[in-house]
Order: C-alpha cells, then structure tokens, then sequence
C-alpha cells in the first residue's frame, strides 16, 4: 500500500497571516509603518516626481518667500523650493541611516558570533574593544571620526556604522551565549556537525529577530546623527538637500520670520525618527515572546 504524504504550506502561511494581524492590531506599530511607509515612498520617487539639480537649482528674486500653491514649503535664502529639497533630502538621510546599520550589523553580527561562541581570549578581547567605543558619547565619536578624515555623506555614513558596531556586537553575543546552552546544540555536536554549521545554521538564526528590532531603532539614531552631522557642516556638504544641512543653512533666518524654511525640514527628521521608532517598538512587541500576548 502506498502513502502520499503532501508538504503543504499552510501552516506558514497562517502563521504569515497571524504575524500580520497581531502588528495591525498595534496602533502606534501601524502609524510607525505607515510613517517609514511615506518616507520610503518620498525617498524612492523624489527623482521622478520632482527631479531637482541641487547645484543650479536657485533664484534670488525669490528666496524667503512664504509657502504658496507652486512652492508649498516656501523658499530657503537662496530661492530654492523647500519642498522639493525635502522630498530629495530623504534619499540622504535615509541611506545614511540604513547603510549605517548594514554595515554595523554586518561587522557586528561576525564579532558577537565569534566572541560569545568561541569565548576565552577571543571574546576578552573584543568585548575590551566593544567597551572602549562604549566608553564614549555616539554622536560625539563619529563627530571627532569625521573631523579627522574629513566632512561627507560617505565618511559620516562610515563613522555612524562604526559608533554602532558595540551595540550589534553585545546583542548577539548575549544571544549566542543563551542559545549555545540549548539541548539542540548538544545534539548537533553530538552527531558530529561541525562548527561552522552550528554556529551558522543553528546559533546565528536565533539572533534575527533582536537584530530587525534594534535595527529599525538604530536607522532612527543614524537619520538623527546624520542630520547632526550635517547641522555642524560635517556630514552632506551644500549643495547636497540633506535634511540636517537644510538645517544649518535655514536656522538663522527662523528669527527674522522665515519659520517654513527652518520647520519643514525639522519636522521631516522628527517624522522619520518617529516612524522607526514606533516601529521598533512594534517588532518588539511582534517578535518577543515574553511580551506576547
């Protein structure tokens, strides 16, 4: 007699399906979503809605006027239309923030792996390394690794990721060192799996879920030091729209009544940092299993 037995899908799917529910259940989760949602959307159409050459992009016949029907932001000192500049600075912003935090997980991920799996000298040494670039302020340590190989959008997204790559480093090993305690580990070793294989295959998977979490909330802390990195005239250099040098050229005329070119960009950091972090908080809540309902 023979017996079909089928592989079916189902069960991924509905747990796909409950995953899904459970995170539209989460109000601030959904405006976080919706959020980041509008900021990819500006970031990836910006070219095709608005396409904009920030270095001839000018006119001094209108620079500082209010926000209008053709410039709804308004113009900055030098003419240009704010909105515009705004709507191309996410694609600044929000690369330095992502690549910042693939590039600190990436480093991060191999250092954790290692250090809480092989232990002894191996993890006394980078975790003494860890420490040391936890011993200073993020922002003020990629500020002095930008002043010393110098202001841009690719030296400020490389000083970010490097201030980041402690936090990535000690979250995967304290999961590592949880994980490789598991009786499915004992197993592994027991029928003769090699290292790499259980340190790839079995222990490397469990630190995925802690890693999307702290991951959306490090982009938020990336946008953030990216635009401080620009308000101070290290990060993006002008002409460039990235929202923190918007910033730095707008501010002093706040005082003199031109508010719209000082807020609007403010107010496009405050909603991106929101958005992320709203949805970290969600994941977190979606993918602990303590805090699960």
């Amino acid at each position: 007699m023979l017996i079909r037995v089928s592989v079916t899908s189902e069960p991924q799917a509905s747990l796909a399906r409950e995953t899904w529910r459970r995170l539209l259940r989460n109000r601030p989760a959904v405006c976080g979503l919706f959020l980041v949602t509008c900021c990819a959307l500006a970031a990836l159409t910006a070219p095709v809605l608005a396409p904009y050459d920030a270095s001839t992009d000018s006119d001094l016949a209108l620079r500082l006027r209010p926000p209008t029907l053709s410039a709804p932001f308004g113009t900055d000192s030098l003419g240009r239309d704010v909105s515009v500049r705004v709507l191309h600075g996410a694609r600044y912003s929000l690369s330095i923030g992502v690549g910042s935090v693939l590039l600190a997980v990436a480093v991060g991920s191999v250092l954790g792996l290692l250090a809480g799996y092989l232990g002894q000298w191996l993890d006394l040494v980078v975790m003494f390394c860890m420490d040391i670039l936890l011993a200073f302020p993020s922002t003020l340590l990629a500020i002095a690794i930008v002043a010393m190989v110098g202001p841009g959008l690719g030296n400020s997204l490389l000083a970010i990721s490097l201030v980041s790559i402690p936090i990535y480093a000690r979250l995967i090993r304290s999961v590592v060192l949880s994980v490789r305690q598991e009786e499915y580990i004992a197993a592994a070793r027991g029928v003769g799996a090699s290292q790499p294989r259980i340190l790839f295959r079995h222990i490397a998977p469990a630190s995925i879920a802690p890693v999307v979490v702290q991951g959306s909330l490090g982009i938020a802390l990336g946008v953030l030091e990216a635009a401080a990195l620009g308000f101070l005239g290290l990060g993006a250099q002008p002409p460039t729209p990235e929202w923190g040098a918007m910033l730095a050229d707008s501010y002093k005329h706040f005082t003199s009544g031109a508010w719209w070119a000082f807020v609007f960009p403010g107010a496009a950091i405050a909603l991106a940092v929101l958005g992320f972090n709203l949805l970290g908080d969600g994941l977190r809540d979606l993918l602990d299993p303590k805090l699960r309902d």
